[in-house]
């Protein structure tokens, strides 16, 4: 028998993966989703909940748009025989799963979905840069804080629009893989004196990194992007130093909503098979 899906809160991605699912011919119910049918009964009982990414938006909260709903009621309404899916699960909201007898999965665990997202995440990122700038990339000195997946793809992408890139790090290995890669290496603590050549920096890091005297050495006019969902740059010192920027958080769902729904429909169906349920 087919899989019934519930895919209840969360942004405009969980719009997407609805409407990607319907158009497959699969059986969708939706809940506390912006713009689709509000059936919060059919969509609690599905097979299949997919909840959203993140799972919640502050402490016990569902991420969502159109209510504040406390992740420990919303998982009263579930039964231990359903499949439940969310991204970035906090250990006090697997524990209130595992109290009901649930079965949670964090899909955002999964590689594959990392990866599309760290890619939609760099593009977008560029797009927010453009639209903020008054100059081209081209030529322009960037600063990438942080060497991760999304800090990779980013400076990747910079480099390729003609940026010459600097990119931080902490660790030997990639202080070494930004150098094989050709662009300028710093060690993301030792940052003093470094900064003043820079038209844009771009954190990917989620602890602080660039507070008021750091940011004090940035060209007047340097754009920072802040990425990270816990800032690593302080832009309250950046509004008083009166440096333009902007906290870009949640790039995928407010920038390629499609694309972010077709990688958590991808990482879900793997799920699926894995588990040997049909899709």
């Amino acid at each position: 028998m087919n899989k019934t899906f519930g895919v209840i809160g969360g942004d405009r991605r969980q719009a997407e993966l609805a409407r990607l699912l319907a158009e497959e011919g699969r059986t969708v119910w939706t809940s506390g989703v912006a713009g689709c049918p509000d059936l919060p009964a059919q969509a609690a009982a599905a097979d299949v909940v997919i909840l959203p990414l993140p799972l919640c938006r502050e402490d016990g909260i569902l991420n969502s748009e159109t209510e504040d709903l406390p992740t420990s009621a919303l998982f009263r309404r579930f039964s231990p025989g359903q499949l439940l899916l969310a991204g970035q699960v906090r250990p006090a909201q697997q524990i209130e799963a595992e109290n009901c007898g649930l079965t949670l999965v964090d899909y955002f665990q999964r590689e594959e979905l990392t990866v599309a997202n760290a890619a939609a995440t760099a593009e977008s990122a560029l797009q927010i840069a453009m639209e903020h700038l008054d100059r081209t990339l081209l030529g322009m000195e960037c600063l990438v804080l942080g060497f991760g997946r999304i800090g990779k793809l980013l400076a990747y992408r910079l480099h390729g629009l003609g940026a010459h890139v600097t990119v931080t790090a902490r660790k030997p290995a990639d202080l070494a893989w930004i150098r094989a890669y050709g662009w300028q290496a710093l060690d993301t603590g030792r940052l003093d004196g470094a900064l003043c050549d820079f038209g844009a920096v771009f954190n990917t890091v989620p602890s602080p990194v660039l507070g008021h005297l750091l940011l004090a050495q940035l060209p007047k006019g340097c754009l920072c992007v802040e990425l990270a969902s816990v800032q690593g740059i302080d832009l309250a010192a950046a509004e008083e130093l009166g440096l333009p920027h902007v906290w870009a958080r949640s790039l995928p769902g407010r920038m390629v909503p499609a694309a972010a729904a077709v990688a958590i429909r991808d990482a879900v169906d793997y799920i699926l098979k894995e588990r040997g349920d049909p899709v």
